[in-house]
């Protein structure tokens, strides 16, 4: 009895200390809101910028600013911060906050601010300009209004080129501009590419059909940007026929082009055979975007049974198989036979029909089968600047579903200039699923073109890359023309039709 008695105390203390725990709380939140009745006060981390792209991922400032009041009245206040131009009175602003109750600061990236002012403020990179920022303080019923400004400079910077094109005759397309051999973007201001060259001379073109500007051999080496034709034009030259790996930084100005020793894939297609085929061979979609080992394929199975992977249409050998009979889809082992024999296949019952995407690692030695079930998104949006939603992923523009096939969304209406991409879930992090374009800063083709898809928040799809992580890729189809478009795009096969009307 005596310890019942002792644990109902220290139970009544636990409680007693968690209303405690609640009421500070509360308390504490109301100091805030009521203030010290002087009204809000707005603070910045640094009066002067000079921003720096090689940065851009660094805080490049943060705007600051105290509760002020609530004149007793219990309600929350709603802030609102404004970036204008200085004498403008804040009559176009950026609004980086609007209404917003209990936020008490703002801070950009390097990035993010320059990107603010090259496309609000049209200004051109290395000219500072003079700006306000202005937070605004009011509370729900009330008249009274509280205000604080501040002052800065920013001097932008020009982005760099999100496209970047290998010329010369060293190349494979010589020295045509129009034709000039696209590099990989793997990051801003980063490229790669991995090709034959020949012996003669290269540099790069920013532009297809523009010999300027152009990044070009400097004195010491490195990456040397070409504004004009009066410019020098030094080049690098190649001496021996080979496959090299092309890596350049135009940030940095670095530069390297090595004899490629990587292993090239066995295949660049596979198909598919069956019981669900009618043991006909069903070709694969696409070889990967990012990674030329990975070959895919979106399929809708209507029908279970054995299955397997041919290598060339109509061929019964040089089959990927299953390692042992009647493997589970979900079992990724498999193995090359040359022959016949071995028949090992794979199987799929009937109770796990429906829409699939199937991964196929063809490394040799390292193979892999990969196949999981696929959902169709229920819903599809368009975001970018191209879009009336901007980069405000809450205000994404949906497409819509079409009532005979839940893999097919479709949309028309007004785009700018800009770039866009698509959501498939409006992941506030940004960490979601995407589809994007096969190349960064590409013009739609106007006809059907393969997408890249990802889902930076599986898991499982992120590890069938072995090489490289795609949290890191962002590539964005560039709309140049404004005007009402139509777009067509397929879930399952992972192509889309974006089509100036």
């Amino acid at each position: 009895m005596k310890r019942h008695f002792i644990h109902l105390i220290f139970g009544l203390l636990g409680v007693a200390g968690l209303v405690s725990c609640v009421d500070d709380h509360f308390l504490e939140d109301a100091r805030r809101q009521e203030g010290n009745m002087e009204g809000v006060a707005l603070s910045i981390s640094g009066e002067s910028l000079v921003l720096r792209e090689i940065q851009y991922r660094d805080d490049a400032v943060s705007l600051n600013w105290t509760p002020g009041t609530n004149y007793g009245t219990g309600n929350k206040i709603l802030y609102t911060l404004e970036i204008d131009k200085a004498g403008n009175g804040f009559s176009n602003p950026f609004v980086a906050v609007e209404d917003r109750a209990q936020v008490y600061s703002w801070s950009a990236s390097v990035e993010k601010l320059n990107d603010i002012l090259m496309d609000k403020f049209g200004n051109e990179g290395g000219e500072p300009l003079s700006l306000e920022a202005r937070i605004t303080a009011r509370v729900p019923e009330s008249s009274n209004v509280q205000q604080s400004t501040v002052a800065f400079t920013v001097t932008p910077y020009t982005p760099v080129t999100s496209t970047l094109y290998l010329i010369g005759d060293a190349t494979p397309n010589g020295w045509s501009a129009d034709n000039a051999t696209p590099m990989k973007r793997r990051d801003k201001g980063v490229f790669t590419w991995t090709g034959n060259l020949k012996n003669g001379h290269f540099k790069f073109i920013t532009t297809l059909g523009e010999f300027v500007p152009s990044y070009n051999r400097g004195s010491d080496g490195k990456l040397v940007y070409r504004a004009s034709f009066d410019d020098p034009d030094e080049q690098w030259e190649i001496s021996e026929n080979y496959t090299y790996e092309v890596n350049v930084n135009l940030l940095t100005g670095d530069i390297s082009f090595t004899k490629a020793e990587r292993e090239t894939p066995r295949f660049n297609m596979l198909y598919l055979i069956g019981n669900m085929t009618g043991w006909s061979f069903v070709p694969f979609d696409r070889v990967d975007i990012l990674d030329p080992f990975l070959i895919r394929l979106g399929y809708k199975f209507d029908k279970g049974g054995d299955f397997k992977f041919g290598t060339a249409s109509g061929s019964w050998e040089n089959n990927y198989k299953a390692v042992v009979g009647n493997a589970p889809y979900t079992d990724q082992r498999t193995v090359f036979v040359e022959g016949f024999d071995p028949d090992d296949k794979w199987v799929l019952k009937d109770d796990e029909l429906g829409y699939y995407k199937i991964c196929f690692d063809v490394r040799r030695d390292r193979e892999r089968m990969i196949m999981t079930p696929f959902t169709p998104y229920e819903g599809i949006y368009l975001i970018g600047s191209a879009t009336s939603a901007g980069w405000s992923l809450g205000d994404a523009v949906p497409m819509s579903a079409d009532p005979s096939d839940p893999c097919v969304f479709t949309w028309e209406g007004e785009l700018q200039s800009g770039e866009l991409k698509f959501t498939c879930d409006k992941q506030g992090d940004w960490m979601g699923a995407w589809f994007m374009s096969d190349e960064n800063g590409k013009e739609p083709a106007g006809t059907e073109e393969k997408m890249l898809f990802i889902d930076k928040s599986d898991e499982v799809f992120k590890a069938q890359y072995i090489e490289f992580s795609v949290n890191d890729i962002d590539q964005k189809w560039q709309i140049s023309t404004p005007g009402t478009y139509e777009i067509i795009l397929n879930q399952i096969k992972e192509t889309v039709i974006i089509r100036k009307k």
